[in-house]
């Protein structure tokens, strides 16, 4: 076996946002179900709330993804986390997420589903999947789902 023959560790992409209650458990949630194991995912909060916005456990359901079943829960966002990641995804915690050279940062600008009905979040969530599947193509990744 030549060192060519030697697959690549897959990228890791971590989404960050404030509460990692709602949009970066989403993005993880659609990344994870659409890269498969092509991808390791994670997210995290730079002050995370206590549990899953419930809205946006039920849009999930709704398009056929459990978060809650695949062990999403908000997390505090450690520098460890961003350093072992080749994509960061920021979304709405500005200068509290740590900044490492050589890592490729992206700020998704969405709106906060936190406090909104599910109709509202129902948007948030298709526009992050639109995001997610341009990140998976810039990645190089194809779809199984």
């Amino acid at each position: 076996m030549s060192p060519d023959d030697v697959p690549s560790p897959p990228p890791e992409v971590l989404f960050v946002c404030v509460h990692n209650a709602g949009r970066s458990q989403m993005a993880a949630a659609w990344l994870t179900h659409l890269g498969g194991d092509a991808v390791v995912v994670r997210s995290a909060g730079t002050t995370p709330a206590e549990t899953i916005n419930p809205a946006v456990v039920e849009v999930m359901a709704e398009v056929g993804i459990d978060v809650l079943a695949m062990g999403a829960t908000p997390k505090r966002l450690e520098d460890a986390m961003v350093a072992a990641s080749d994509v960061v995804v920021t979304m709405g915690c500005g200068d509290t997420c740590p900044f490492y050279p050589g890592t490729r940062y992206e700020d998704w600008v969405l709106a906060d589903p936190a406090g909104q009905d599910v109709a509202f979040v129902r948007v948030v969530r298709d526009e992050i999947r639109v995001r997610v599947e341009q990140l998976l193509d810039e990645l190089g990744i194809s779809s199984p789902a």
